[in-house]
C-alpha cells in the first residue's frame, strides 16, 4: 500500500511538472501556493522512485518560482525584480521584495473600486502564501544543505513583516493582502491565523539556522516578537477546512519547534478540536464532488496526518497533561483523513468540473496528503535531529 501512494503520488507530480512547463516546453504556470507544496511533495520523492532526479526538480522549480512570481508580470508596465533591486542584486536576493501570488489578472490599480468577487482573481501578495513558500525554502535547505536557501527564506520572511505589519490605533495588525510590490493594502482586514503562521514559520527558520550551524541572518527577533503579541489564543478556532487544516500542520510543526511553550500548543489544539467538531457536523463532506473543492478539503486532510505522526513518532510525549488529551481528543478524527483521501483518490470524482478548474493545485495536495512526511516532520530531513530518537 506504501508503494502503491508514492507511485500515484509520483505520477501526480508528473503531470503538474508537464501541465505547467516544469518538464515539457508548454507555458510557465506558475501559482505560490501551489509551488511550496510541490516543492515539499518532490523532496519527500527524491529516493523513493527509480528516477532519481525528483530534488533537482525541487531546485528547479525554486529557480522558476522566483524568475517569475519575483519579478513584475509581462503585463506590467513596471519590469524586472519587484524588490527594485538590479538584474545582479536581484538574483542574489529574490525574495527580498517578497513574491506574487501568481493570480490570472494584474493586480487592482489605485484608482480602482474594489470589487469583492474580483479581488480573489487579482494579483498581489498574500502573507499566508510567502510563509508556505518560505517553508519550502526552509525545507529544500534542510534537504539539500544549500544555506542560501534558508537565507532567501528569511529575506522573504522579513520582506513580509515589513509589507503585512502595520500599527493601527496603538496595536501592531496585520493586512490580508498586498499590492505586488508590498507598498499599499489590497484588502485591509487581517488574515485569520496569519500571525500564528508567521511565528512558526520564523521558528523553523530558526531552528534550522541551528541544524546546520549557519548564520541566523538577517535576524527574525523583531518580526517574531510582532507576530506572537498578534495571537488571539480564544479566536484560532475554525471549522473552514483549509483553515482548520492549516491550524493542525502549525500544530504538528510547533510540537517539534517549540515543546517549551507549551500554552502555545494547548491554544492550537484546543482551537482545532473545536474547529473539527464543529466542522463533522457540516453538508461539506456529504456534497457531491461538483459541489467541493478538493484543496480545501485536503489541506484539513494533510493536518490530519500531521496529528498521526504526533500520536505515531510520540511527540506527545513532549507535551504536558492537557496537551497530550487533546491530541487524543483529534486522533478521534483521523478516520476522516481516510474518508476525504478515499473520496479525491476516485478517479470519477476528479473529473467533476470542480476539479479539473483547479487541477494544478489539487493534484499537489492530493499526492501532498499520500506522502505528508517531508512536509510534516522535520527530522525526516536527511541529518536533521530526530523528534523521536
Amino acid at each position: 500500500m506504501a508503494t502503491d501512494r508514492v507511485s500515484l503520488a509520483s505520477e501526480l507530480m508528473a503531470d503538474f511538472a508537464d501541465r505547467t512547463g516544469l518538464t515539457s516546453a508548454r507555458p510557465q504556470r506558475r501559482y505560490l501556493w501551489t509551488g511550496a507544496f510541490a516543492v515539499a511533495n518532490l523532496l519527500s520523492l527524491e529516493g523513493r522512485t527509480p528516477q532519481r532526479v525528483a530534488q533537482g526538480l525541487a531546485l528547479e522549480l525554486v529557480g522558476r518560482v522566483h524568475h517569475d512570481l519575483g519579478r513584475f508580470r509581462a503585463d506590467d508596465r513596471r519590469h524586472g525584480w519587484i524588490s527594485g533591486l538590479s538584474e545582479k542584486d536581484g538574483e542574489a536576493h529574490p525574495t527580498a521584495g517578497g513574491l506574487r501570488i501568481g493570480k490570472l489578472l494584474p493586480e487592482r490599480t489605485p484608482t480602482e473600486a474594489f470589487d469583492a468577487d474580483l479581488e480573489w482573481h487579482r494579483d498581489g501578495q498574500y502573507f499566508h502564501y510567502l510563509t508556505k513558500w518560505a517553508y519550502a525554502l526552509d525545507l529544500t535547505a534542510r534537504h539539500t544543505g544549500q544555506a542560501k536557501l534558508t537565507t532567501w527564506a528569511r529575506e522573504l520572511m522579513v520582506a513580509a513583516h515589513r509589507g503585512f505589519v502595520h500599527t493601527a490605533h496603538g496595536e501592531k495588525r496585520m493586512v490580508w493582502k498586498t499590492s505586488v510590490d508590498l507598498s499599499r493594502p489590497l484588502v485591509s482586514s487581517m488574515g485569520h491565523h496569519d500571525p500564528l503562521d508567521g511565528l512558526v514559520t520564523t521558528a523553523a527558520l530558526d531552528a534550522t539556522a541551528v541544524d546546520l550551524s549557519i548564520a541566523a541572518e538577517p535576524s527574525l527577533r523583531a518580526a517574531a516578537s510582532d507576530f506572537a503579541d498578534m495571537i488571539d489564543p480564544a479566536g484560532l478556532a475554525t471549522d473552514d477546512a483549509l483553515g482548520l487544516g492549516g491550524l493542525l500542520i502549525d500544530a504538528c510543526h510547533l510540537v517539534q519547534l517549540e515543546p517549551a511553550n507549551p500554552d502555545l500548543i494547548t491554544s492550537v489544539l484546543a482551537a482545532s478540536a473545536v474547529g473539527l467538531m464543529r466542522h463533522a457536523g457540516t453538508y461539506e463532506l456529504r456534497a457531491p464532488a461538483s459541489a467541493r473543492l478538493g484543496f480545501r478539503e485536503l489541506g484539513l486532510a494533510i493536518g490530519l496526518a500531521g496529528v498521526k505522526l504526533m500520536v505515531d513518532r510520540g511527540w506527545t510525549d513532549r507535551l504536558d497533561g492537557d496537551g497530550r488529551r487533546l491530541v487524543q481528543d483529534l486522533a478521534r478524527y483521523l478516520p476522516l483523513r481516510d474518508r476525504i483521501e478515499s473520496f479525491w483518490l476516485d478517479g470519477a470524482h476528479r473529473h467533476s468540473s470542480t476539479w479539473l478548474e483547479h487541477a494544478d493545485i489539487n493534484d499537489v495536495m492530493l499526492a501532498t496528503c499520500l506522502i505528508p512526511e517531508a512536509f510534516l516532520d522535520r527530522g525526516s530531513v536527511p541529518g536533521a535531529p530526530s523528534m523521536g530518537s
